[in-house]
């Protein structure tokens, strides 16, 4: 089992930037970040795979948000800016051992963080 944990999370106001950290207890073949706002199903922004270095985006976040890695300390990160109000959730980080061509189902990962929340104000 990989455990996640993740951090990052805060109040930032609309066009600033923030980025998150998902620190990993081992290697991992596919990571994933997904958010959800209260009352809504969790949806997928980003996801990475180590294998291909592979990254791909939603249509939501692509162009303000990058998914990176440091390996040496088994750490994920996704750098968000343009921040909108729309982006305010709860953030997490997800693993997986597949790499499916389908984007961001949950059921596809084995872990999950306890997640970090993210506001943003206008």
């Amino acid at each position: 089992q990989v455990q996640l944990v993740e951090s990052g999370g805060g109040s930032v106001r609309s066009g600033g930037s923030l980025r998150l950290s998902c620190v990993a207890s081992g290697d991992t073949y596919h990571i994933a970040w997904f958010r959800q706002v209260p009352g809504k199903e969790r949806e997928g922004g980003a996801r990475i795979s180590r294998s291909v270095n592979t990254k791909e985006y939603a249509d939501s976040v692509k162009g303000r948000f990058t998914i990176a890695r440091d390996n040496a300390k088994n750490t994920m990160y996704l750098q968000r800016s343009s921040l909108r109000r729309e982006d305010t959730a709860m953030y997490y980080c997800a693993a997986g051992t597949v790499w499916p061509e389908e984007l961001f189902r949950a059921s596809d990962f084995d872990d999950w963080g306890k997640g970090t929340q993210v506001s943003v104000t206008s």
